[in-house]
Protein backbone atom coordinates (compact mmCIF):
# COMPACT_ATOMS: atom_id res chain seq x y z
CA UNK A 1 0.00 0.00 0.00
CA UNK A 2 1.42 3.39 -1.03
CA UNK A 3 0.31 6.83 0.13
CA UNK A 4 0.74 10.42 -1.07
CA UNK A 5 -0.62 12.72 1.64
CA UNK A 6 -4.14 11.29 2.07
CA UNK A 7 -3.89 9.28 -1.15
CA UNK A 8 -3.57 5.52 -0.82
CA UNK A 9 -3.22 2.96 -3.58
CA UNK A 10 -1.95 -0.52 -4.29
CA UNK A 11 0.87 -1.38 -6.71
CA UNK A 12 1.23 -4.86 -8.22
CA UNK A 13 4.70 -5.51 -9.57
CA UNK A 14 6.11 -8.20 -11.81
CA UNK A 15 9.53 -9.59 -11.01
CA UNK A 16 12.43 -7.36 -11.99
CA UNK A 17 14.29 -8.46 -15.12
CA UNK A 18 17.64 -7.57 -16.63
CA UNK A 19 17.45 -5.86 -20.03
CA UNK A 20 20.70 -6.37 -21.99
CA UNK A 21 21.71 -4.44 -25.13
CA UNK A 22 19.69 -5.45 -28.20
CA UNK A 23 22.90 -6.35 -30.08
CA UNK A 24 26.43 -7.48 -29.16
CA UNK A 25 28.61 -4.77 -27.58
CA UNK A 26 32.36 -4.51 -26.84
CA UNK A 27 33.70 -6.22 -23.71
CA UNK A 28 36.25 -3.83 -22.25
CA UNK A 29 37.21 -1.79 -19.20
CA UNK A 30 36.47 1.94 -19.39
CA UNK A 31 37.90 4.18 -16.65
CA UNK A 32 35.73 6.92 -15.23
CA UNK A 33 37.15 10.43 -15.01
CA UNK A 34 38.64 11.92 -11.85
CA UNK A 35 35.50 14.06 -11.59
CA UNK A 36 33.13 11.08 -11.94
CA UNK A 37 34.49 8.89 -9.19
CA UNK A 38 34.78 11.37 -6.32
CA UNK A 39 33.18 10.18 -3.10
CA UNK A 40 30.40 12.78 -3.23
CA UNK A 41 29.00 11.26 -6.44
CA UNK A 42 28.94 7.65 -5.30
CA UNK A 43 25.18 7.42 -4.95
CA UNK A 44 22.12 6.81 -7.12
CA UNK A 45 19.85 9.55 -8.44
CA UNK A 46 16.09 8.84 -8.63
CA UNK A 47 14.09 10.55 -11.40
CA UNK A 48 10.36 10.27 -12.10
CA UNK A 49 8.02 11.05 -15.03
CA UNK A 50 4.21 11.21 -14.90
CA UNK A 51 2.32 10.84 -18.19
CA UNK A 52 -1.37 11.29 -18.95
CA UNK A 53 -3.22 8.95 -21.29
CA UNK A 54 -2.40 10.06 -24.82
CA UNK A 55 -5.19 10.46 -27.38
CA UNK A 56 -4.83 7.89 -30.12
CA UNK A 57 -2.59 5.53 -28.12
CA UNK A 58 -3.94 2.59 -26.21
CA UNK A 59 -0.85 0.38 -26.39
CA UNK A 60 1.10 -0.74 -23.35
CA UNK A 61 4.06 1.59 -22.67
CA UNK A 62 6.10 -1.05 -20.81
CA UNK A 63 7.19 -3.21 -23.79
CA UNK A 64 7.73 -0.12 -25.96
CA UNK A 65 10.05 1.48 -23.41
CA UNK A 66 11.76 -1.79 -22.60
CA UNK A 67 12.56 -2.29 -26.30
CA UNK A 68 13.83 1.27 -26.63
CA UNK A 69 16.08 0.82 -23.59
CA UNK A 70 17.58 -2.35 -25.06
CA UNK A 71 18.21 -0.56 -28.36
CA UNK A 72 19.78 2.48 -26.70
CA UNK A 73 22.12 0.27 -24.66
CA UNK A 74 23.81 -0.73 -27.90
CA UNK A 75 24.97 2.89 -28.17
CA UNK A 76 25.39 3.51 -24.42
CA UNK A 77 26.79 0.06 -23.69
CA UNK A 78 28.85 1.06 -20.60
CA UNK A 79 25.51 1.46 -18.77
CA UNK A 80 24.92 -2.28 -19.28
CA UNK A 81 28.11 -3.08 -17.36
CA UNK A 82 29.18 -2.95 -13.72
CA UNK A 83 31.52 -0.70 -11.75
CA UNK A 84 34.78 -2.07 -10.34
CA UNK A 85 37.24 -0.32 -8.04
CA UNK A 86 40.95 -0.30 -8.84
CA UNK A 87 43.99 0.82 -6.86
CA UNK A 88 43.63 4.28 -5.32
CA UNK A 89 39.81 3.94 -5.30
CA UNK A 90 39.76 4.52 -9.06
CA UNK A 91 36.45 3.43 -10.61
CA UNK A 92 36.18 1.69 -13.94
CA UNK A 93 33.26 0.24 -15.88
CA UNK A 94 33.53 -3.44 -16.75
CA UNK A 95 31.44 -3.50 -19.94
CA UNK A 96 29.92 -6.93 -19.32
CA UNK A 97 26.69 -6.38 -21.23
CA UNK A 98 24.71 -7.83 -18.31
CA UNK A 99 22.06 -5.16 -18.69
CA UNK A 100 19.93 -2.81 -16.60
CA UNK A 101 17.02 -3.57 -14.29
CA UNK A 102 13.45 -3.18 -15.53
CA UNK A 103 10.32 -3.44 -13.40
CA UNK A 104 6.77 -3.52 -14.77
CA UNK A 105 3.82 -2.66 -12.49
CA UNK A 106 0.17 -1.62 -12.23
CA UNK A 107 -1.38 0.80 -9.73
CA UNK A 108 -5.08 1.22 -8.92
CA UNK A 109 -4.87 5.02 -8.91
CA UNK A 110 -5.47 7.78 -11.45
CA UNK A 111 -3.10 10.64 -12.19
CA UNK A 112 -5.70 13.23 -11.17
CA UNK A 113 -5.80 11.73 -7.69
CA UNK A 114 -2.27 13.00 -7.06
CA UNK A 115 -1.77 16.59 -5.98
CA UNK A 116 -2.73 19.17 -8.61
CA UNK A 117 0.84 20.44 -8.73
CA UNK A 118 2.96 17.31 -8.90
CA UNK A 119 6.37 17.65 -7.35
CA UNK A 120 8.63 16.33 -4.62
CA UNK A 121 8.50 15.05 -2.03
CA UNK A 122 6.78 11.89 -3.32
CA UNK A 123 5.83 9.75 -0.29
CA UNK A 124 4.78 6.97 -2.70
CA UNK A 125 8.24 6.73 -4.24
CA UNK A 126 9.09 3.33 -2.74
CA UNK A 127 6.20 1.80 -4.72
CA UNK A 128 6.73 3.74 -7.94
CA UNK A 129 10.49 3.07 -7.87
CA UNK A 130 11.00 -0.25 -6.15
CA UNK A 131 14.40 -0.82 -4.59
CA UNK A 132 15.17 -4.23 -6.07
CA UNK A 133 17.10 -6.20 -3.41
CA UNK A 134 20.84 -6.13 -4.00
CA UNK A 135 20.67 -3.31 -6.56
CA UNK A 136 21.40 -0.18 -4.52
CA UNK A 137 25.17 -0.51 -4.16
CA UNK A 138 27.85 1.18 -6.20
CA UNK A 139 30.17 -1.70 -7.10
CA UNK A 140 29.01 -4.74 -9.08
CA UNK A 141 25.40 -3.51 -9.28
CA UNK A 142 23.21 -2.49 -12.24
CA UNK A 143 23.90 1.09 -13.27
CA UNK A 144 20.29 1.84 -14.22
CA UNK A 145 16.91 0.79 -12.86
CA UNK A 146 13.64 1.53 -14.67
CA UNK A 147 10.09 1.03 -13.41
CA UNK A 148 7.04 1.57 -15.63
CA UNK A 149 3.80 1.68 -13.63
CA UNK A 150 0.51 1.71 -15.55
CA UNK A 151 -2.22 3.81 -13.91
CA UNK A 152 -5.95 3.06 -13.81
CA UNK A 153 -6.71 6.17 -15.91
CA UNK A 154 -4.57 5.02 -18.85
CA UNK A 155 -1.61 7.19 -17.92
CA UNK A 156 1.64 5.82 -16.52
CA UNK A 157 4.67 6.62 -14.42
CA UNK A 158 8.25 5.98 -15.53
CA UNK A 159 10.76 6.13 -12.70
CA UNK A 160 14.50 5.80 -13.23
CA UNK A 161 17.46 5.37 -10.87
CA UNK A 162 20.89 6.28 -12.24
CA UNK A 163 24.38 5.84 -10.82
CA UNK A 164 25.61 9.44 -10.51
CA UNK A 165 29.22 8.41 -11.15
CA UNK A 166 28.19 7.60 -14.74
CA UNK A 167 26.44 10.84 -15.68
CA UNK A 168 25.47 14.30 -14.52
CA UNK A 169 22.01 15.82 -15.06
CA UNK A 170 22.79 16.80 -18.66
CA UNK A 171 24.16 13.33 -19.36
CA UNK A 172 21.12 11.65 -17.81
CA UNK A 173 18.78 13.73 -19.96
CA UNK A 174 20.88 12.91 -23.03
CA UNK A 175 20.45 9.19 -22.29
CA UNK A 176 16.71 9.55 -21.63
CA UNK A 177 16.39 11.63 -24.79
CA UNK A 178 17.92 8.78 -26.79
CA UNK A 179 15.41 6.35 -25.26
CA UNK A 180 12.60 8.77 -26.13
CA UNK A 181 13.73 8.99 -29.75
CA UNK A 182 13.95 5.22 -30.20
CA UNK A 183 10.63 4.71 -28.41
CA UNK A 184 9.09 6.96 -31.09
CA UNK A 185 10.64 4.83 -33.84
CA UNK A 186 13.96 6.50 -34.64
CA UNK A 187 16.66 4.05 -35.85
CA UNK A 188 19.43 5.64 -33.75
CA UNK A 189 19.95 8.54 -31.34
CA UNK A 190 20.37 11.95 -32.97
CA UNK A 191 23.21 12.80 -30.57
CA UNK A 192 25.82 10.06 -30.60
CA UNK A 193 27.31 9.36 -27.15
CA UNK A 194 30.92 10.31 -26.44
CA UNK A 195 32.83 8.56 -23.64
CA UNK A 196 35.94 10.78 -23.52
CA UNK A 197 36.48 10.50 -19.76
CA UNK A 198 40.21 11.11 -20.24
CA UNK A 199 39.32 14.78 -20.84
CA UNK A 200 38.72 15.20 -17.11
CA UNK A 201 41.59 13.12 -15.78
CA UNK A 202 44.09 14.70 -13.40
CA UNK A 203 46.69 16.53 -15.52
CA UNK A 204 50.25 15.19 -15.47
CA UNK A 205 53.44 17.24 -15.19
CA UNK A 206 55.22 14.33 -16.89
CA UNK A 207 54.53 10.62 -17.35
CA UNK A 208 54.20 9.82 -13.66
CA UNK A 209 53.98 13.11 -11.73
CA UNK A 210 50.61 14.79 -11.16
CA UNK A 211 50.24 18.54 -11.34
CA UNK A 212 49.09 19.94 -7.97
CA UNK A 213 45.67 21.61 -7.68
CA UNK A 214 45.76 25.28 -8.71
CA UNK A 215 42.87 26.40 -6.48
CA UNK A 216 42.23 26.12 -2.74
CA UNK A 217 39.03 24.03 -3.19
CA UNK A 218 37.68 24.67 0.27
CA UNK A 219 34.59 22.70 -0.75
CA UNK A 220 36.72 19.65 0.13
CA UNK A 221 37.93 20.89 3.53
CA UNK A 222 38.02 18.20 6.20
CA UNK A 223 35.35 19.65 8.50
CA UNK A 224 34.36 17.93 11.73
CA UNK A 225 30.70 17.90 12.80
CA UNK A 226 31.37 19.26 16.28
CA UNK A 227 27.79 20.37 17.06
CA UNK A 228 25.58 17.63 15.60
CA UNK A 229 25.10 19.63 12.38
CA UNK A 230 24.19 16.46 10.46
CA UNK A 231 20.65 15.45 11.50
CA UNK A 232 19.26 11.90 11.06
CA UNK A 233 16.63 11.42 8.33
CA UNK A 234 13.80 10.56 10.73
CA UNK A 235 13.98 14.05 12.26
CA UNK A 236 13.70 15.81 8.90
CA UNK A 237 10.68 17.64 7.43
CA UNK A 238 10.29 17.91 3.64
CA UNK A 239 8.67 20.85 1.89
CA UNK A 240 8.77 22.38 -1.61
CA UNK A 241 8.78 26.11 -2.33
CA UNK A 242 7.49 27.58 -5.60
CA UNK A 243 9.48 30.56 -6.87
CA UNK A 244 7.98 32.31 -9.89
CA UNK A 245 8.60 35.72 -11.43
CA UNK A 246 6.74 37.50 -8.61
CA UNK A 247 8.92 35.88 -5.94
CA UNK A 248 12.12 36.54 -7.90
CA UNK A 249 11.18 40.19 -8.37
CA UNK A 250 10.40 40.50 -4.67
CA UNK A 251 13.77 39.04 -3.65
CA UNK A 252 15.56 41.36 -6.08
CA UNK A 253 13.84 44.34 -4.47
CA UNK A 254 15.94 43.61 -1.35
CA UNK A 255 19.18 44.03 -3.33
CA UNK A 256 21.04 47.18 -4.38
CA UNK A 257 20.01 48.10 -7.92
CA UNK A 258 23.43 47.37 -9.46
CA UNK A 259 23.59 43.92 -7.88
CA UNK A 260 19.97 43.20 -8.82
CA UNK A 261 20.82 43.88 -12.47
CA UNK A 262 24.02 41.80 -12.45
CA UNK A 263 23.04 38.71 -10.45
CA UNK A 264 21.39 35.78 -12.19
CA UNK A 265 18.17 34.21 -10.91
CA UNK A 266 20.21 31.25 -9.66
CA UNK A 267 22.54 33.50 -7.66
CA UNK A 268 19.65 35.50 -6.21
CA UNK A 269 17.63 32.44 -5.15
CA UNK A 270 20.70 30.65 -3.78
CA UNK A 271 21.81 33.62 -1.70
CA UNK A 272 18.27 33.96 -0.34
CA UNK A 273 18.05 30.27 0.58
CA UNK A 274 21.47 30.28 2.24
CA UNK A 275 20.70 33.25 4.47
CA UNK A 276 17.20 32.03 5.39
CA UNK A 277 18.47 28.53 6.15
CA UNK A 278 21.26 29.89 8.35
CA UNK A 279 18.79 32.06 10.26
CA UNK A 280 16.50 29.07 10.81
CA UNK A 281 19.31 26.78 12.00
CA UNK A 282 20.60 29.44 14.44
CA UNK A 283 24.23 28.25 14.59
CA UNK A 284 26.89 29.84 16.80
CA UNK A 285 28.10 33.16 15.39
CA UNK A 286 31.63 31.84 14.79
CA UNK A 287 30.50 28.70 12.90
CA UNK A 288 31.59 28.61 9.27
CA UNK A 289 28.58 28.16 6.98
CA UNK A 290 29.15 26.77 3.49
CA UNK A 291 27.09 27.25 0.33
CA UNK A 292 28.04 24.88 -2.51
CA UNK A 293 26.58 25.32 -5.98
CA UNK A 294 27.18 23.01 -8.92
CA UNK A 295 28.54 24.71 -12.04
CA UNK A 296 28.69 22.80 -15.33
CA UNK A 297 31.44 23.68 -17.80
CA UNK A 298 29.39 22.56 -20.81
CA UNK A 299 28.86 25.58 -23.03
CA UNK A 300 31.43 27.73 -21.23
CA UNK A 301 34.01 29.67 -23.16
CA UNK A 302 36.92 27.41 -24.22
CA UNK A 303 35.14 24.32 -22.88
CA UNK A 304 36.78 20.97 -23.56
CA UNK A 305 33.51 19.04 -23.32
CA UNK A 306 32.27 17.81 -26.72
CA UNK A 307 28.67 17.38 -27.80
CA UNK A 308 27.56 13.89 -26.80
CA UNK A 309 29.67 13.68 -23.63
CA UNK A 310 27.48 12.28 -20.88
CA UNK A 311 29.87 12.08 -17.93
CA UNK A 312 30.01 14.46 -14.99
CA UNK A 313 31.28 17.83 -16.19
CA UNK A 314 30.64 20.09 -13.24
CA UNK A 315 32.52 21.54 -10.31
CA UNK A 316 31.12 22.42 -6.88
CA UNK A 317 32.61 25.74 -5.74
CA UNK A 318 31.86 26.93 -2.22
CA UNK A 319 31.01 30.27 -0.68
CA UNK A 320 32.00 30.50 3.00
CA UNK A 321 30.99 32.92 5.74
CA UNK A 322 30.69 32.80 9.49
CA UNK A 323 27.09 32.60 10.61
CA UNK A 324 27.53 35.91 12.44
CA UNK A 325 28.61 37.77 9.29
CA UNK A 326 25.92 36.10 7.20
CA UNK A 327 23.15 37.17 9.56
CA UNK A 328 24.54 40.62 10.42
CA UNK A 329 24.59 41.62 6.76
CA UNK A 330 21.70 42.01 4.30
CA UNK A 331 20.88 39.24 1.81
CA UNK A 332 23.02 41.05 -0.78
CA UNK A 333 26.11 39.88 1.15
CA UNK A 334 25.12 36.22 0.62
CA UNK A 335 24.29 36.80 -3.05
CA UNK A 336 27.69 38.43 -3.68
CA UNK A 337 29.54 35.53 -2.04
CA UNK A 338 27.62 33.04 -4.19
CA UNK A 339 28.37 35.05 -7.34
CA UNK A 340 32.10 35.16 -6.56
CA UNK A 341 32.33 31.41 -5.93
CA UNK A 342 30.20 30.39 -8.90
CA UNK A 343 31.99 32.61 -11.40
CA UNK A 344 35.40 31.22 -10.47
CA UNK A 345 34.65 27.97 -12.31
CA UNK A 346 36.21 27.37 -15.71
CA UNK A 347 38.13 24.54 -17.40
CA UNK A 348 41.23 25.20 -15.27
CA UNK A 349 39.13 25.00 -12.13
CA UNK A 350 37.58 21.62 -12.93
CA UNK A 351 40.96 20.17 -13.95
CA UNK A 352 42.30 21.40 -10.61
CA UNK A 353 39.46 19.47 -8.92
CA UNK A 354 40.53 16.37 -10.87
CA UNK A 355 44.10 16.83 -9.59
CA UNK A 356 42.87 17.13 -6.02
CA UNK A 357 40.80 13.95 -6.37
CA UNK A 358 43.72 11.92 -7.65
CA UNK A 359 46.09 13.18 -4.96
CA UNK A 360 43.77 13.05 -1.93
CA UNK A 361 42.01 9.75 -2.50
CA UNK A 362 38.77 11.14 -4.02
CA UNK A 363 37.34 12.84 -0.92
CA UNK A 364 33.73 13.79 -0.22
CA UNK A 365 32.89 17.47 -0.12
CA UNK A 366 32.54 18.99 3.35
CA UNK A 367 29.08 18.23 4.79
CA UNK A 368 28.90 19.87 8.25
CA UNK A 369 27.21 23.31 8.05
CA UNK A 370 26.97 22.90 4.26
CA UNK A 371 24.05 23.55 1.94
CA UNK A 372 24.33 22.47 -1.70
CA UNK A 373 22.08 23.43 -4.61
CA UNK A 374 21.96 22.07 -8.14
CA UNK A 375 19.96 23.82 -10.85
CA UNK A 376 18.36 21.22 -13.15
CA UNK A 377 15.60 23.56 -14.36
CA UNK A 378 17.16 24.04 -17.79
CA UNK A 379 18.34 20.52 -18.67
CA UNK A 380 15.24 19.86 -20.79
CA UNK A 381 13.82 16.77 -19.09
CA UNK A 382 10.27 18.14 -19.33
CA UNK A 383 10.61 18.37 -23.12
CA UNK A 384 11.24 14.65 -23.67
CA UNK A 385 8.47 12.86 -25.59
CA UNK A 386 8.57 9.07 -25.35
CA UNK A 387 5.54 8.79 -27.64
CA UNK A 388 2.87 9.79 -25.11
CA UNK A 389 3.39 13.55 -25.21
CA UNK A 390 5.22 15.68 -22.70
CA UNK A 391 5.10 14.59 -19.05
CA UNK A 392 2.95 16.30 -16.45
CA UNK A 393 6.01 16.24 -14.22
CA UNK A 394 9.56 15.12 -14.95
CA UNK A 395 12.51 15.56 -12.64
CA UNK A 396 14.04 14.54 -9.32
CA UNK A 397 11.92 12.60 -6.87
CA UNK A 398 13.14 14.40 -3.74
CA UNK A 399 14.94 17.47 -2.54
CA UNK A 400 18.36 16.18 -1.60
CA UNK A 401 21.02 16.16 -4.29
CA UNK A 402 23.02 13.79 -2.13
CA UNK A 403 22.13 10.87 0.07
CA UNK A 404 22.67 12.91 3.25
CA UNK A 405 19.35 14.43 4.42
CA UNK A 406 19.14 18.20 4.63
CA UNK A 407 22.37 18.95 2.78
CA UNK A 408 21.04 19.86 -0.64
CA UNK A 409 18.23 20.94 -2.93
CA UNK A 410 17.44 20.88 -6.63
CA UNK A 411 15.99 23.78 -8.60
CA UNK A 412 13.29 22.08 -10.70
CA UNK A 413 11.29 23.63 -13.54
CA UNK A 414 7.56 23.23 -12.77
CA UNK A 415 4.13 24.62 -13.48
CA UNK A 416 2.10 25.32 -10.35
CA UNK A 417 -1.60 24.62 -9.74
CA UNK A 418 -2.49 28.01 -11.28
CA UNK A 419 -0.58 27.23 -14.47
CA UNK A 420 2.33 29.55 -13.71
CA UNK A 421 5.85 28.54 -14.75
CA UNK A 422 8.58 28.75 -12.14
CA UNK A 423 11.11 26.91 -10.01
CA UNK A 424 10.30 24.36 -7.32
CA UNK A 425 12.89 24.10 -4.55
CA UNK A 426 12.42 21.02 -2.36
CA UNK A 427 13.94 21.60 1.07
CA UNK A 428 14.69 19.08 3.80
CA UNK A 429 15.34 20.43 7.29
CA UNK A 430 15.06 19.42 10.94
CA UNK A 431 11.43 19.69 12.02
CA UNK A 432 11.74 22.51 14.60
CA UNK A 433 13.58 24.78 12.15
CA UNK A 434 11.28 24.44 9.13
CA UNK A 435 8.72 26.93 10.47
CA UNK A 436 11.50 29.47 11.04
CA UNK A 437 12.79 28.88 7.50
CA UNK A 438 9.30 29.38 6.01
CA UNK A 439 8.96 32.64 7.95
CA UNK A 440 12.34 33.93 6.75
CA UNK A 441 11.60 33.01 3.13
CA UNK A 442 8.27 34.79 3.43
CA UNK A 443 10.02 38.01 4.45
CA UNK A 444 12.32 38.01 1.42
CA UNK A 445 9.55 37.02 -0.99
CA UNK A 446 7.62 40.17 -0.07
CA UNK A 447 8.75 43.31 -1.93
CA UNK A 448 10.99 45.63 0.04
CA UNK A 449 9.21 48.60 -1.52
CA UNK A 450 6.48 49.22 -4.07
CA UNK A 451 7.72 48.75 -7.60
CA UNK A 452 7.05 47.20 -10.95
CA UNK A 453 7.71 43.46 -11.20
CA UNK A 454 9.54 42.12 -14.23
CA UNK A 455 9.05 38.54 -15.34
CA UNK A 456 11.81 35.89 -15.15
Amino acid sequence: MASSSALEFTVRRKLAVLVPPAAPTPRELKRLSDIDDQDGLRFQVPIIHFFRQHDGRDDDPAPVLRGAIAAVLVHYYPFAGRLRELEGRKLTVDCTGEGVLFVEADADVCLDQFDAALGPPFPCLDELLFDVPGSCGILDCPLLLFQVTRLACGGFVMAVRVQHTMADAAGMVQLLGAIAELARGAPAPTVQPVWGRELLQAPLLNDDVLLPPRFAHREYDDVMDMNDAIVPFEFMVHRSFFIGWREISAIRSHLPSALSREATNFEVITGCLWRCRTTALAPHADEEMRMICTVNIRGKKDTIIPVGYYGNAFASPVAISTAGDLLANPVSYAVELVMKAKREVDVEYILSVAALMAQRGRPHFAVAHTYLVSDVSKVGIRDLDFGWGNPVYAGPTKGGVVDIPGVGSFFIAVRNAMGEEGISVPVCMPGPTMDKFVNEMGKLMRPASAGTFSKM
